[in-house]
Parts: C-alpha cells; sequence; structure tokens
C-alpha cells in the first residue's frame, strides 16, 4: 500500500490524491501527478528467495504467468512470455539486484502500437517480511499522454494487479498446471 508520507507528498505537491483499490489481494494505487505512475503491491506468503525463483527464472515464471517463458537476467536481456499466435509480454532487463529488484523496459501488448513501441519502465521489489513472507511491489512509470497511453494506462492497471495476483496465488495453492488448464478449456468448448 502507498505509504503515509508518500501521500502526504504527493498532496502537497499540488497534485489529486492518489486513487487506491484492490484486485483480490494486490493493491492498485494510480498517481497522476507530478508524474503519472501505477503502482501494485502484494504479499507473498513464502520466502524472498523463493519468490525471487518465481520470478527470475524461465522455470519460475511458467509456475505462475504462462506456460512459455524465458529469462536472460542480464542489461538487454528479456523477460518474455511467449503466448499463442506469436503474441509476446514482458520486457527487455534494464537493471538487476539479485534477490531485491528487477527494472524492466516493459512493453504494452500488441493493441497498444505505440505504447508497445515506446513503452514504460517496470520496476519490481521483494522485500522479505520475516521468513515467510514477502512484500512484492511493482513501480510503472514512464506515461505519457494521449487517448493510447490513456487505454494502455487503464488495461495495465487491470492486467498488472492480476499478474501479480497469479504470483500470489503460484504460492497458495501450487504452480499452475497450464496443462490442466487447456484441457478444462477445450473441454468447455465442447459443450
Amino acid at each position: 500500500m502507498i505509504s503515509g508520507a508518500l501521500f502526504v507528498l504527493l498532496v502537497a505537491a499540488g497534485g489529486p490524491a492518489p486513487q487506491v483499490s484492490h484486485v483480490g489481494s494486490v493493491t492498485v494505487t494510480r498517481i497522476a501527478s507530478p508524474h503519472r505512475q501505477l503502482a501494485f503491491e502484494v504479499l507473498v506468503p513464502a520466502p524472498r528467495d523463493s519468490v525471487w525463483a518465481a520470478f527470475a527464472t524461465g522455470g519460475g515464471l511458467s509456475t505462475w504467468l504462462w506456460s512459455d517463458c524465458t529469462v536472460d537476467l542480464r542489461k538487454g536481456g528479456g523477460w518474455t512470455a511467449h503466448y499463442p499466435g506469436g503474441k509476446t509480454g514482458g520486457g527487455t532487463v534494464e537493471r538487476v539486484e539479485t534477490g531485491r529488484s528487477l527494472t524492466l523496459h516493459a512493453m504494452a501488448p500488441e493493441q497498444f502500437p505505440t505504447v508497445r513501441r515506446v513503452g514504460t519502465t517496470a520496476v519490481f521489489a521483494f522485500t522479505a517480511v520475516g521468513d515467510t513472507v514477502t512484500d512484492v511491489w511493482l513501480t510503472q512509470t514512464g506515461w505519457r499522454s494521449g487517448k493510447e497511453w490513456d487505454a494502455a494506462y487503464e488495461y495495465l492497471a487491470k492486467g498488472n494487479a492480476q499478474l501479480l495476483g497469479q504470483l500470489r496465488y503460484r504460492f497458495v495453492h501450487g504452480p499452475i498446471d497450464w496443462a490442466a488448464l487447456a484441457h478444462r478449456d477445450t473441454s468447455r468448448a465442447g459443450h
């Protein structure tokens, strides 16, 4: 959740109060000024090293983000989910603080071509809360003005909340069984 000190600074700076909402266990904060950004927070019931491994390796990502993921954890490397039809999500690694943070030049989904081409900056931060809980933050900055940027901002306010919700789900219920989900979806289509 947005800290009290940050909230006071944002309001004192003359901007509107941040809009805070919740999507399941994820807190979503929309900050309009002085620079538009999205901030997300979720508490994951697992040690920080375990959460980092699920986030910073292709095999780890495949347990919660999507069935086909690759990670090249170096500056300029990819942090990528490979979706059906040749679509991709994720971004390019800009900075790594092993176990503590990952900064990506993030790409938006294909339906936002300008935002995808220009990109935003996504900073994931991991803080241990004792031995068995990790506080995961995502701050996304670099938003510009315009209809497409506004639409992508709203889309990713929901999409990134879902992303962090899936990360938490993975540690509460176990790795996602993508084959079982595909089979279930195929079975439903036949009814």
